[in-house]
Formats: C-alpha cells, sequence, structure tokens
C-alpha cells in the first residue's frame, strides 16, 4: 500500500482528482507481472473509488490461506468468475512471498487434531517446518513457489507435486472441480498466461457502471462527500 500511496502522491502534484486508487492498483498490478517476465496486456481505464471503505467488507471478500476449493469456487462465483478464472488468478502466486502466520496451523494442526496437512511433500513440510516452528516468529515469510521473482507456470507444477505454500494454493490439485486447470497449467504455461490475462480483464471490470469517487487519499474516502457522485461505463 506505502508503493499506492506514493503514486497517488505524485499523480495528485501533477494532475490532482484525476487518477483513482482502483486505475493505480490495477496499472501497478499488471506491471509488476509484465517486469516479473509475465504478459503485458492493455488495461481499461477509468474506474472509480468505492464510496465507503470497510475493513470486514474487505475482509468478506478476499480468500483466507486457509481456504478451501469449494469456498473459492462460491467466492469467486459471487463475482461471476468461473473456475477457470479462481485457478488462473491463483497463479498470481507464482511470484510474492507469504508469512509464517497464514501457514502455521496447516503444517502443525490442519484438522484440529495435531497432525499436519496430509497433502503436503514429506520433504517440503520439513522445509515449511524450519521456516516456520511451532512458536516462533509468524512475521517471518517464505515464498509462495520455487521461483517467485518470474511470473510462470512453476507454481502450478508446485502444486502437482504437494509443494503448494498456502492451503488455499494446494486445495485446487486435491479437489477435483479445480485439478484438471492445475494439471493442464503445470503443463501449458501459454496457456494459463492466456487464461490469467483473461482472468485480469474479467476482474477489472466488476465495478463498472457503479456509482464511484476519485480518492484524493486511496486509504479513506473523501470528506466531505462529492457533491456529485461519478458513474463511469
Amino acid at each position: 500500500m506505502d508503493v499506492v500511496d506514493e503514486i497517488k502522491e505524485a499523480l495528485e502534484r501533477i494532475c490532482p482528482m484525476t487518477v483513482s486508487c482502483a486505475d493505480i492498483i490495477i496499472m501497478a498490478s499488471r506491471d509488476a507481472v509484465a517486469l516479473s517476465a509475465g504478459p503485458f496486456w492493455e488495461v481499461k481505464l477509468g474506474r472509480l473509488d468505492s464510496l465507503s471503505a470497510s475493513q470486514k467488507a474487505s475482509d468478506d471478500i478476499m480468500p483466507s490461506p486457509r481456504s478451501n476449493a469449494s469456498m473459492l469456487i462460491d467466492l469467486f462465483a459471487r463475482f461471476n468468475l468461473s473456475v477457470q478464472d479462481l485457478v488462473a488468478l491463483s497463479g498470481s502466486h507464482s511470484i510474492g512471498n507469504a508469512r509464517c502466520f497464514s501457514i502455521v496451523h496447516r503444517i502443525y494442526n490442519q484438522s484440529d487434531d495435531g497432525k499436519p496437512d496430509p497433502s503436503i511433500e514429506p520433504g517440503f513440510l520439513k522445509k515449511l517446518q524450519e521456516l516456520c516452528p511451532l512458536g516462533g516468529d509468524e512475521n517471518v515469510i517464505g515464498d509462495l513457489d520455487f521461483t517467485p521473482r518470474t511470473f510462470d507456470n512453476e507454481y502450478f507444477k508446485d502444486l502437482v507435486n504437494g509443494k503448494g505454500f498456502l492451503n488455499s494454493d494446494e486445495t485446487l490439485f486435491t479437489n477435483p472441480q479445480t485439478r484438471e486447470y492445475v494439471q493442464r497449467y503445470s503443463e501449458d504455461q501459454s496457456a494459463f498466461l492466456k487464461d490469467f490475462v483473461e482472468g485480469m480483464i474479467k476482474l477489472g471490470d466488476l465495478q463498472s457502471g457503479l456509482p464511484g469517487e476519485i480518492r484524493k487519499n486511496c486509504r479513506v474516502v473523501n470528506s466531505p462527500p462529492p457533491a456529485n457522485v461519478m458513474v463511469r461505463k
């Protein structure tokens, strides 16, 4: 979010109240993928920022790292996103990392029985437990796949081999509804990149036609509210 703040501050100095935070985020996401050897695509601009800000509302639509595939399928369906979209967009975990906080339960007490997730490959489980010892610092971070700075299909290869970092990752291979897409993308990087771009374009259109504003500060709504609420198609 600090990066978004810096971009917004620079834009407000040059062209105030012109570029929304929503557009900044979608362009920054596209560029992060492209700069990591992933695809580049044209981003549709003109999004507006929401007229409310709620941590709870955000939490309700953000997938939990402990989610299973059925939960994720239901969540994405609420936004008219398909199972294919779910799996392809999960490939965003081809780059980046996550905290031990997100996996401690999985690697020590997955089903509240004192045992780890049985889907984790034994050698990988040992590495995860060394990275995140029980009772250790849960802010330690680990890579989401074996090529965390390159946007490729290694993420899906890892899932096939039982080496998904998060439960919400590995569940995509253990669930029969999503497994076929994981298998396909692990074998065909071009198919993954194509479907990922299509999914990102769909994501970018989710707020089309809804009322909104261009925020001065991406962390809070404008105050007082704008006299004329805008709607962009």
